[in-house]
């Protein structure tokens, strides 16, 4: 981000803004009418490097052993989804656990997907004042989506991607392991739909819509 100005240099400098020679503007900027012509050439040039914004989401179920675990995991590995950075994945449970089931930990190293930090644990870690401000909250067991829950810093945008516990599915290890394996390539799916989203074309009610129905597709 680029600004002229003649008498709040000192302002600018206490948001991050730092002086440059006008001259390392770039070409478009120096097209500009503000600057060629309505700006004195007295006035300074100050620039300001502007970092991706990053969305917090919190998945939840009920244990957080399986499904939240690998949307967790899922959005927060920059070669699977798109979110490359500009996201970063969180999971809990209402009634954790205590510790991730070993089919999705199995999966997730079969994936080359991190298990780095994964843990089971309560969704109340998310509550506390001095939790992350959380900008999207996605409810992928219908258990979950049913109880109420805690009051989430940062007033998230909410919506329900319920789908099939693999860790409920019985037989042989082949069925779970299959179990295992769709529901990650289901939540994959819709994380990549959700990261496509044009988010600064979105106001909050089209948000809410547009990540509500990822969970109906």
């Amino acid at each position: 981000m680029y600004l002229l100005t003649t008498t709040a240099e000192a302002y600018f400098e206490r948001l991050s803004f730092k002086p440059v020679e006008r001259q390392a503007a770039p070409p478009e900027v120096q097209a500009t009418r503000e600057y060629s012509a309505l700006c004195p050439s007295s006035s300074s040039l100050m620039v300001k490097t502007l970092e991706p914004r990053v969305f917090n989401v919190l998945f939840l179920c009920t244990g957080n052993s399986a499904r939240s675990i690998l949307a967790e995991a899922v959005m927060n590995d920059l070669n699977l989804s798109v979110s490359r950075g500009r996201f970063k994945g969180y999971s809990a449970g209402s009634h954790p656990k205590g510790a991730v089931h070993p089919l999705t930990l199995e999966l997730l190293r079969r994936s080359h997907i991190s298990i780095e930090a994964l843990r089971s644990k309560s969704w109340d870690e998310f509550a506390r004042p001095d939790s992350p401000p959380l900008h999207f909250v996605f409810t992928v067991c219908d258990q979950a989506a049913g109880e109420a829950c805690p009051y989430w810093p940062g007033n998230p945008v909410t919506a329900h991607w319920g789908m099939p516990d693999p860790a409920a599915v019985e037989g042989t290890d082949e069925h779970k392991r299959k179990a295992f394996a769709e529901t990650l390539l289901e939540l994959a799916r819709r994380i990549e739909l959700f990261a496509s989203l044009p988010f600064s074309k979105l106001d909050r009610l089209a948000l809410q819509r547009s990540v509500s129905e990822i969970g109906k597709k």
